[in-house]
């Protein structure tokens, strides 16, 4: 039995933290200002380049440590302490549940990115109909 482990694969833990999101791909590359195909071929790759990594733990809000440093394993454990740490079994909880963020604050950011881009839309279109 061998105890030789992997390489770790940036670009698959950058998927698997995009989907721990729930964010897809074409959410990223929006972020990133790039195309879905850019990031399906980034999570297929094995490493990337330091600055792009930035932009991406950036973009998803995380460090770029927690990208390099993230593994199946320890992601269960965090949602296991909470478990471990419960009054209780399922369904006798104190109903303390908290959101970490104001769901209003991210349809307006979601809104003012839409508008932003129909604005950039605009403007592109308007070069090319002057430059006829």
């Amino acid at each position: 039995m061998s105890t030789i482990t992997k390489p770790n694969h940036i670009g698959r833990n950058i998927s698997r933290i995009r989907e721990l999101k729930d964010m897809k791909q074409e959410a990223l590359a929006q972020a990133l200002g790039t195309n879905q195909q850019a990031i399906s071929a980034m999570e297929n790759s094995e490493t990337i380049d330091e600055e792009k990594l930035k932009l991406v733990a950036k973009a998803l809000g995380i460090s770029v440590e927690a990208i390099k440093n993230f593994s199946e394993e320890s992601v269960f454990n965090y949602f296991n302490t909470f478990n471990d740490n419960s009054q209780g079994t399922i369904g006798n909880h104190d109903g303390n549940y908290h959101c970490t963020f104001n769901p209003l604050d991210k349809v307006v950011e979601l809104y003012e990115r839409l508008v932003q881009a129909e604005k950039d839309k605009n403007e592109y279109l308007e070069k090319l109909y002057k430059g006829k």
